[in-house]
């Protein structure tokens, strides 16, 4: 699927590295830039993923990690509906500056495509939304967030529909069921950036691991 205009910026899936994708969004997040084209667009995902989680995380003080947390949009979202136990981590320096004091009990700056720095069984949630689209995430992350988050923990995450197929998170996904190291809660499309006509699929799992003993 092409990739659809969203605006006077560089087109995302012409980011190629790391670097590239860094610099893309520290120059995007000064002055709030950022925060303001996501209102204009009608950026959904961070509220979309918030209300669907509530649906099935019935432990407003578990702790959840917001992987690519950004400027913070999917804890402001997450605290509305009661949580506040949050823990995040970025590529960009300058999103994680403009976060609000005190909405995370803790942020990092990492390259989430790199093996986090994370204990196995760490979490009681993980987030990921607006992170996987085109040029950043690789569908393979999905293995680290499932070996942090416990057994009977919840993975939130949005998937651009345009790399859905094209970067093989439909082949990971399907394949972590398979494997029986999650199942399925929910799974569906909805208005993304609802202004630019952009989707994505929205994704809840709850991981399954099985004891040693």
């Amino acid at each position: 699927m092409a990739q659809k205009d969203i605006g006077n910026r560089i087109p995302i899936h012409t980011l190629n590295t790391t670097e590239q994708v860094k610099d893309f969004y520290n120059e995007w997040g000064i002055k709030d830039k950022y925060n303001q084209d996501m209102l204009e667009w009608n950026y959904t995902g961070p509220i979309e993923a918030a209300h669907i989680f509530n649906n099935y995380a019935h432990d407003k003080d578990m702790l959840i990690f917001d992987a690519g947390c950004g400027s913070g949009l999917v804890g402001k979202a997450l605290k509305e509906v009661g949580y506040s136990n949050l823990q995040g981590a970025d590529l960009s320096q300058t999103l994680l500056e403009s976060i609000p004091k005190n909405l995370y009990k803790k942020l990092s700056q990492s390259d989430l495509n790199e093996p986090l720095d994370i204990s196995d069984n760490s979490f009681d949630a993980v987030m990921c939304v607006g992170t996987f689209t085109y040029g950043h995430l690789k569908a393979e992350v999905l293995d680290e967030f499932v070996r942090i988050t416990k057994n009977e923990g919840l993975i939130c995450f949005t998937v651009n529909e345009g790399i859905y197929e094209e970067y093989g998170f439909d082949t990971k996904i399907a394949a972590l069921e398979t494997q029986n190291n999650w199942c399925k809660l929910a799974l569906y499309k909805f208005d993304y950036l609802a202004s630019k006509d952009v989707h994505a699929w929205l994704g809840l799992y709850q991981v399954i691991k099985v004891s040693d003993s």
